[in-house]
């Protein structure tokens, strides 16, 4: 793997720049070799949008063209009608983080949203086109920022089932390599707004989101609409077909596409062709929760203790190192999968050798007990402590998702 990435990074090179070797030092051609690579990527994405079409255009938008996504901006109703971007399996690689620079379109004049409508509004500033499926190029991080890429979500959608709707997308676009993605708000007239602000922006009741994979040797599709309010993450209750969401919002998505090609995609509502497995694992998810005896609680019973101290008990069912992350953290799942998870503990890469084993092998299918304040995070309970603790009797030692140290105790 190691070997091709070297090769297409000198292939990409040898594309765009012709170096000298004695008038350029290593590390400046090496640079150079990268900042090609990452533009040959960023075309690479324009022309696969503008190979399935954006969207025929609509009555008074604004389109605005980014290096790594493609805006519909209503000026009317103050946010997009919807967002084009691609999912590359660069994700894996990434490590920018967060800017949470959130600030107006310079492309866009009319109309625009800023923060003076969002603040004390309840509702999150919600990404159409997640920031974390850009974490591999900074210029594309920081332009999903942008009141163009921005709606008014609700915040336990946003950090609840949407972020799980998000996250799975992404996985789907690891195993696939890449997907064509459109988000958008459902816009109608009369919607509420929010009640800050210049522009009075509106608050979508629905959210959908279209997933296409447009690539051989199985081209597929798939689309989820969300009510705009906190509900269960359920994906499979949610899906629809892209023919429902062009009715529901008066727009053509994929208008370059071939007609027949098109007719049978945009059919399409079976889950089980980005995940063969989804409906034996949910079927495996739905668990009757285990009694733990006194002082000892299970997962589902850790939502009732948020802000409380606990000793919250469940099977891990599912891990995952990500030696590429910027912590290259683990994460360890209790009683449902990733991206269901119902508990989820972490270990940051540092800490590893703290253990003689790989947790994520180790610990898999074992039955274990994480001691302290229950709290939650996007919808998910966790526990957190602010210091360590030294390792005793049958003690194991972790992070929770919020970086913070947890005593573990294997049975």
């Amino acid at each position: 793997m190691n070997v091709i990435k070297i090769l297409l990074l000198i292939f990409t090179s040898s594309c765009f720049t012709v170096y000298s070797q004695d008038s350029v030092s290593a590390y400046q051609l090496q640079k150079d070799i990268f900042k090609d690579f990452e533009a040959s990527k960023l075309f690479h994405i324009q022309k696969l949008i503008d190979s399935v079409g954006i969207a025929a255009p609509l009555e008074n938008e604004i389109l605005a063209r980014h290096v790594a996504f493609v805006s519909s901006y209503n000026p009317e109703h103050r946010q997009p009608n919807y967002v084009t971007h691609v999912i590359l399996k660069d994700i894996l690689y990434g490590n920018q983080t967060r800017s949470n620079d959130f600030r107006p379109d310079p492309f866009i004049k009319k109309n625009m949203s800023d923060s003076t409508d969002y603040w004390n509004s309840g509702y999150d500033r919600g990404h159409l086109a997640a920031s974390a499926d850009f974490k591999w190029n900074r210029k594309a991080l920081s332009e999903s920022y942008f009141y163009s890429n921005i709606i008014p979500q609700h915040p336990q959608l946003n950090q609840g089932a949407w972020n799980k709707l998000e996250m799975q997308v992404r996985e789907w676009a690891i195993e696939n390599s890449e997907l064509i993605v459109v988000t958008g708000p459902v816009l109608q007239s009369n919607l509420p707004k929010l009640p800050q602000g210049s522009f009075k922006v509106s608050i979508p009741e629905y959210i959908y989101k279209i997933v296409l994979d447009y690539f051989p040797p199985q081209y597929k599709a798939i689309a989820f609409l969300y009510p705009n309010k906190s509900v269960p993450y359920e994906l499979e209750k949610h899906v629809v077909s892209i023919d429902s969401l062009e009715k529901l919002t008066g727009i053509d998505f994929f208008p370059k596409l071939i007609d027949s090609l098109e007719n049978i995609l945009e059919m399409q509502t079976n889950i089980t062709d980005f995940d063969a497995d989804y409906f034996e694992q949910l079927k495996a998810s739905q668990f009757t929760p285990k009694e733990f005896g006194k002082g000892k609680i299970n997962t589902v019973q850790a939502r009732d203790y948020i802000g409380k101290e606990a000793c919250v008990c469940g099977k891990v069912v599912s891990t995952k190192f990500n030696e590429n992350g910027k912590t290259n953290p683990t994460y360890i799942n209790l009683d449902k999968k990733y991206p269901e998870q119902v508990f989820t503990v972490m270990i940051f890469g540092q800490d590893r050798s703290n253990f003689s084993y790989k947790p994520e092998d180790f610990l898999q299918g074992k039955t274990i007990c994480v001691k302290g304040k229950v709290t939650e995070y996007k919808g998910t309970p966790q526990i957190k402590k602010n210091k360590w603790k030294s390792l005793k009797n049958n003690e194991l030692h972790f992070f929770s998702v919020l970086y913070f140290y947890l005593p573990l105790i294997k049975f």
